[in-house]
């Protein structure tokens, strides 16, 4: 999903071929080969609601993600893994901000880990 006033004039959004490989890469990091990712890129204001509602946090940030399934071995079929959902004006690399949000889904978290999630990420997006 892209607001119409986020595209206007951006020439680095990504397509969505490069978008799928990108959320595939990170996803097959934690053993992930399939399964349903959604990203949307939205305004600050959207992001900033979304920020409020879920993280307690106010104000506008670059990328947020909403795992659904997480850990579940029971899931019949694909995984949905859950929702990317990105803020291009706050965002200074999309590529980034998309394996950054893929990664959250997979269980991966910065705040907690050792710097393992940015070393992935920061290898990820050398390839």
């Amino acid at each position: 999903m892209l607001d119409a006033e986020l595209a206007a004039g951006r020439s680095d959004l990504p397509v969505e071929s490069e978008i799928i490989r990108l959320v595939s890469l990170a996803v097959a990091t934690a053993g992930v080969f399939d399964g349903h990712v959604a990203v949307s890129f939205v305004s600050e204001e959207r992001i900033a609601e979304l920020n409020e509602e879920w993280r307690s946090k106010e104000g506008p940030t670059d990328v947020l993600s909403f795992p659904i399934d997480e850990d579940e071995v029971d899931v019949v079929g694909p995984r949905e893994l859950g929702d990317v959902v990105i803020c291009p004006p706050r965002t200074v690399n999309i590529r980034e901000a998309i394996v950054h949000g893929a990664l959250h889904l997979v269980g991966m978290d910065h705040e907690t880990d050792e710097g393992e999630m940015l070393a992935v990420q920061g290898e990820i997006l050398s390839w």
